[in-house]
């Protein structure tokens, strides 16, 4: 019986050429990238959210932190770490398979590093986590809005490495990223201006 369970499956993997083969392992890294993102970027958004809910009133408040908690809870343990943990193992695979091909491109050595990088904005986040869940982040909404477009420039930074496959026009890139960070935050700044004076009007 055990036999003939396990028979399509191991029917499947022996038609399956080498390369067909690592596109299924880059597809669910693919999937997995995008769900780790958009953890990311959710987790810091209900972030927000609860900082602000401790300007309003005790009654409020008692509504809404509980139920903002509860939704990070569900989101960071439910989404955000297995995807982050399931996009580093399917990565890890494509590299060990091709790892001669890998270990001579430069940009790949530049994607390593950014995704290095995002794991410590990751654990940033984890931190940032913990002091919500008891209620003691002491840091400013606006803090949190800046904090949040590093996920941004992390993503584009990535994403243009390994779709343009090329560390020679880092240098245009960079710029570009300079640029894009700096329209992130002057609409950041804009958006915390016009909400402190809707704020004063009301």
């Amino acid at each position: 019986m055990q036999h003939t369970l396990s028979t399509p499956i191991c029917y499947f993997m022996r038609t399956l050429a080498p390369m067909d083969y690592l596109l299924y392992i880059k597809a669910l890294h693919i999937i997995f990238v995008v769900c780790w993102f958009a953890g990311l970027f959710y987790i810091v958004r209900l972030f927000i959210y609860q900082a602000e809910a401790n300007a309003k009133t005790e009654e409020e408040k008692n509504i809404l932190i509980p139920q903002y908690q509860l939704m990070q809870r569900r989101l960071w343990y439910g989404i955000t770490w297995p995807s982050a943990l399931l996009t580093a193992l399917f990565g890890f695979w494509m590299y060990a398979v091709n790892f001669s091909y890998y270990l001579q491109q430069p940009w790949m050595m530049l994607k390593l590093f950014f995704v290095g990088v995002l794991f410590v904005y990751h654990f940033r986040c984890q931190i940032i986590f913990n002091k919500m869940k008891s209620n003691s982040y002491e840091g400013k909404p606006f803090r949190l809005r800046l904090f949040n477009e590093i996920a941004t420039l992390l993503l584009f930074t990535i994403v243009f490495l390994v779709v343009v496959k090329s560390s020679g026009s880092l240098v245009w890139g960079g710029l570009g990223l300079v640029v894009l960070a700096g329209v992130i935050m002057l609409g950041t700044f804009v958006y915390k201006k016009n909400r402190e004076k809707k704020q004063e009007v009301e």
